[in-house]
């Protein structure tokens, strides 16, 4: 498991150096160091960094560049809706750590590293509720489960992720065009907003998965819309 240029981290601010602050990113089951100048810790001007940052407190940031150790990170460029989706992969990251440690006791914390060495543990079990063999190659089938079925037991927090797309053409069957072309999106809701404007929406547990599966919608209808000639846009936030 790496990082890349704008993915969303939890950081633990370590400590405040003049109008750097340093934080320590949980990594493959270590801690690496990020830094975030001031310019990057919020808008408009900063009196006092300690408004916004305190050591040990726990903050989510975006990944602006990566220099061979070094990796610089944004407090500001993160919206309230990424701050939220990290924050409850935290909280359910804890719970999973603790369904592993009453299955597997003792062999939990050794399990726990070799999952960290791909990936999160939460992307690892959000994985796992799809393809369980993934679980079972590393725990067996009995403990596999009995996690399982525990982690399928807990209520699981629905996130929306939404996306808002510019669709049109000067065409005289263009209403046919769109149609077909939305058409062939699956599992997701589309709703009209205005002339040519239109949101595309997933609801699920795992906002990653989602937001994903959502990118490659939108990369499908652009190349749908780019051999009709019509003209096709996404709008950023």
């Amino acid at each position: 498991m790496t990082f890349e240029v704008g993915d969303i981290v939890l950081c633990t601010v370590d400590r405040i150096v003049g109008t750097i602050v340093f934080v320590k990113i949980p990594l493959n089951g270590k801690e690496i160091e990020g830094s975030i100048v001031m310019s990057e810790i919020a808008p408009g001007r900063i009196r006092n960094l300690r408004d916004y940052v305190v050591p040990k407190k726990k903050i989510v940031c975006k990944v602006l560049r990566i220099s061979g150790d070094r990796i610089d990170l944004s407090l500001r460029r993160v919206t309230l809706k990424e701050q939220k989706e990290i924050k409850e992969q935290y909280k359910q990251e804890k719970s999973y750590k603790s369904i592993l440690k009453s299955v597997l006791e003792k062999k939990a914390e050794g399990i726990i590293k070799e999952i960290l060495k791909e990936e999160s543990l939460y992307e690892f079990l959000q994985e796992a509720k799809e393809n369980p063999k993934k679980l079972e190659k590393l725990v067996g089938k009995k403990d596999s489960e009995k996690i399982m079925e525990i982690i399928n037991a807990q209520k699981q927090k629905k996130t929306i992720i939404k996306k808002e797309i510019n669709l049109q053409t000067t065409k005289p069957n263009g209403l046919e065009l769109i149609k077909n072309i939305l058409g062939k999106v699956k599992e997701t809701e589309i709703k009209y907003l205005s002339a040519g404007k239109y949101t595309l929406q997933i609801e699920s547990t795992d906002p990653k998965t989602a937001d994903n599966k959502l990118k490659e919608i939108i990369i499908d209808i652009e190349k749908d819309a780019k051999k009709q000639a019509m003209e096709f846009s996404v709008k950023e936030k």
